[in-house]
């Protein structure tokens, strides 16, 4: 028997497979070495426009890096990601990680398979991705110079539609081949699995007695096994006994508290499995068979004892649970409304509402930028020049040519200061014979400082041409506003909703209506009637008439206004202060619909979410636009202020927003208070540098050269621009084709506001009650013409509480007028006689 065993026994392990230390050492560098380029490649992706710019400075010390890696990661970012195959680099060091565990022989990975597919990956990665990009944005860095230069062969040499052709083609093969995803071969795999399915409800019926050949195969070999003469080794470890192996012949062992029969398949213990015993086991031959611990991979069945009748009384069935989705019964009501109707559309009372084509705006001809070698040349020589000759000298210039200026980036040597090159920009203008000279040191996000130098033969920028963009008509934003473009020739947009008020600053003639124009027509290329609602106050009377035609599409005003292009002071106050009701409106129709901002209200209600007998409604965006707003300060004073800053403070949310406008930027026109709510600002040419700290809070539009070369401040940064030129005849035939269109009955009605004063004098005199100095009062104002409350408080010493009360009880007998604003009240009553008749009247 022994040594039946001896022959048996499984050979010991070779001492060959123990890894050598050169092994180890290079499985785990290039483990590690993947390591570091997966986070030297993450690093790079989140500051790669910094990265790529250091990646050539990687021995100059005064540089420092953002990489988490130094200048390595960004030398290997740049390599790899934005000089090779974009983001496909990932792969490469996922093989650097395959490399190492093939040396350290650990079988995690198919080799072969896995350099296959991630070569496919390497090779079309890069391609889709620049193919979907085009390089702009990011889009550079995902696919990388590969993918671009390859994508960009392809798409000139077969076109964009071959392009694509090909890319769905290969991966389409791809996965066909990988995943075996013929018909044929789909049609044999959902055979197996309903065969199975089968089968598995088959086997679970009690009275079931069919078998099928799986099973019968099964038992079968269960019973040959049985049958066989079975011996397994045992090695003893006791300390009596040493390593004497002994040869027993395994019975079923029977659990009777389980009532369970384990069988185990001897042929299937290892030499592994029979050291696994307990190494103070001692065997007792007399005693029952001992079977050797199995593992759990070991393959063993488990065969129930009970009896084909008790199976069948047991009662067996299944229920699933059915899911039960909680709603509300109002969203399950606002849902069913949908499924009928669909969403609310808030266009069909214009449904048939044309937007303007691009046709009404006049073309100006080729508007690209002609570079004039000689004159950069010329102003580069003078500049570098000039600054030499005040010892600041200069490592590298670069020229960036826009429509009206060229930005000059000059990089300056080491240790020059800053403001010692800020300080010459008069002596720069003077050698340049230029105005318009502007300085930005420094850039900001860049290591350079910049000279604007306007150009000999400045471009024009059309509106045509910045509403027939790309980026103006695939915008999202809500209220897109496109002002020109930039230096760099960009056309430049910014969304009205979220500045989310705008003030305008420029002295006369230098493009200010221009530029409100600008922003009305581009409002007006993009949002239906329903949408947008235009309140406008034109204290000159000229500059806005020409949007008189679009009243009953686009313009709001108040109930009794004839006119909704607001003149008057007085209803220009009305106006604001009503605007103060709707938006006050407003935040109780957002409060009682649990919505913070008009774009969830809208979208509530178009859900058919909000039941409009509650007075919920569509709420179009309301802006003002005032174009001269010193006029209004100086005649209305605080009565203009304070509602214009209170609809700055808290119009925003709910989409009331304003567009002020002045020609005078001084303090006492725009105060703090406003100046606090307007983040957003453009400038245009002013006098002084006062006047631009004023509206800019810093200088440069003292610097613009005129003609909409205005500069943009977002809270953030300074932006110079060219502001799009749209002429007076564009604006009218724009007008004329939205006027000519079917419109609303009437223009947008804003909330009535009666004003305090109204309120507590009309109907409310009593000549009993009358103050007590009420006829000297009247006299006085009578005799002098001029119906003012601090001339009762000088005349009749009183104070002002009881002068604005006697004030008040003679507009409402009829002496004199209404609240004029900054100006006296009128007298009613011309002279001193019609006077003593009227008090006789009051007395009886």
């Amino acid at each position: 028997m022994e040594k039946k065993s001896q022959k048996k026994q499984p050979e010991q392990p070779e001492t060959g497979k123990i890894l050598s230390k050169p092994r180890i050492f290079f499985g785990l560098t290039f483990i590690v070495f993947a390591g570091v380029l997966t986070l030297s490649f993450i690093s790079y992706l989140m500051n790669w426009k910094a990265d790529q710019s250091q990646a050539g400075t990687i021995l100059d010390k005064t540089i420092k890096s953002s990489n988490i890696f130094g200048k390595l990661g960004d030398w290997l970012g740049n390599i790899f990601i934005f000089e090779s195959i974009g983001i496909a680099s990932f792969i490469v060091a996922f093989l650097f990680v395959v490399f190492g565990t093939m040396i350290l022989k650990k079988k995690i990975f198919k080799p072969w398979m896995t350099f296959g597919h991630s070569l496919f990956f390497i090779c079309w990665l890069p391609i889709l991705l620049g193919a979907i990009t085009r390089g702009n944005g990011n889009g550079g860095v995902l696919s990388g110079v590969y993918g671009y230069q390859i994508m960009d062969s392809l798409s000139a040499i077969i076109g964009d539609v071959g392009l694509w052709v090909v890319l769905i083609v290969s991966i389409a093969l791809y996965f066909i081949l990988e995943f075996n995803l013929r018909p044929s071969s789909i049609k044999a795999k959902l055979d197996t699995i309903n065969e199975n399915t089968i089968g598995k409800v088959k086997s679970m019926m009690p009275n079931s007695d069919q078998s099928f050949d799986a099973d019968q195969e099964l038992e079968d070999e269960i019973k040959e096994e049985e049958e066989k003469d079975l011996n397994i080794t045992i090695t003893d470890f006791s300390e009596n006994k040493k390593n004497k192996e002994v040869v027993v012949k395994p019975e079923p062992i029977i659990q009777e508290n389980l009532n369970v029969e384990t069988i185990v398949t001897p042929n299937q213990t290892s030499f592994e499995q029979e050291k696994e015993l307990t190494p103070t086991l001692n065997l007792d031959l007399n005693a029952k068979p001992i079977i050797p611990v199995v593992k759990p991979e070991d393959a063993f069945e488990v065969h129930s004892n009970f009896s084909d009748s008790s199976i069948e009384d047991i009662k067996f069935k299944v229920e699933v649970a059915p899911v039960i989705d909680i709603i509300d019964d109002a969203d399950k009501q606002s849902q069913d409304l949908v499924d009928r109707h669909g969403l609310y559309d808030h266009r069909l009372d214009l449904a048939k509402f044309q937007m303007p084509p691009i046709d009404l705006l006049k073309e100006y001809g080729n508007e690209e930028i002609s570079i004039n070698k000689e004159e950069l040349e010329e102003n580069k020589n003078k500049i570098v020049g000039l600054l030499k000759n005040f010892n600041v000298g200069i490592a590298e210039i670069k020229a960036t040519i826009g429509p009206t200026v060229t930005l000059y980036e000059i990089v300056p040597e080491a240790g020059i200061r800053v403001a010692s090159i800020k300080k010459l920009q008069d002596d720069i203008a003077l050698n340049l014979s230029a105005l318009g000279i502007r300085i930005i040191a420094p850039m900001p996000g860049k290591g350079t400082i910049g000279i604007e130098v306007p150009r000999k033969n400045p471009t024009m920028v059309s509106m045509r041409s910045v509403i027939a963009s790309q980026k103006f008509q695939n915008t999202d934003m809500d209220l897109p506003v496109v002002f020109g473009k930039t230096i760099s020739n960009e056309v430049f947009m910014a969304d009205l909703s979220k500045m989310p008020h705008l003030l305008m600053a420029g002295a006369t003639g230098q493009g200010k209506s221009v530029g409100i124009n600008a922003i009305l027509t581009s409002l007006l290329y993009k949002k239906h009637p329903s949408e947008l609602k235009f309140v406008m106050v034109d204290p000159k009377k000229v500059e806005l008439s020409l949007y008189s035609k679009i009243e009953r599409h686009y313009l709001a005003k108040l109930p009794d206004s004839d006119d909704a292009i607001i003149t008057d002071t007085n209803k220009v106050i009305n106006t604001l202060n009503s605007l103060c009701v709707e938006m006050d409106q407003r935040y109780d129709l957002l409060k009682n619909a649990f919505c913070k901002n008009l774009k969830e209200y809208n979208k509530k209600f178009a859900e058919r979410k909000l039941n409009p007998e509650n007075g919920h409604r569509y709420l179009p965006y309301i802006v003002l636009v005032v174009d001269e707003f010193a006029d209004l300060i100086m005649t209305a004073g605080k009565e203009v202020e304070l509602p214009i800053a209170r609809l700055a403070q808290l119009a925003r949310a709910v989409g009331i927003h304003l567009i002020v406008a002045t020609q005078r930027p001084s303090v006492n026109v725009i105060t703090g208070m406003i100046k606090a709510n307007f983040p957003a600002r453009a400038a245009f040419r002013v006098i002084s540098s006062v006047d631009s700290r004023t509206i800019l809070d810093s200088t440069g539009a003292d610097q613009l050269i005129g003609k909409g070369d205005m500069l943009y401040f977002n809270g953030n940064e300074i932006l110079r621009l060219q502001c799009a030129f749209v002429d007076t005849p564009e604006v009218e035939r724009l007008a004329e084709f939205i006027g000519e269109q079917k419109g609303y009955a009437s223009a947008f009605m804003l909330p009535e506001f009666v004003s305090e004063e109204a309120t507590s004098t009309v109907g409310a005199f009593d000549p009993n009650e009358k103050d007590a100095l009420f006829e000297e009062a009247a006299r006085i104002i009578v005799s002098t013409q001029q119906g003012s409350t601090s001339m009762l408080q000088r005349q009749l010493k009183l104070g002002y509480n009881r002068a604005g009360r006697i004030m008040d009880q003679l507009e409402a007998s009829g002496i004199v007028g209404g609240f004029n604003g900054a100006k006296a009240r009128e007298v009613l009553i011309s002279d001193l006689y019609s006077l003593e008749q009227f008090l006789e009247d009051l007395r009886n």
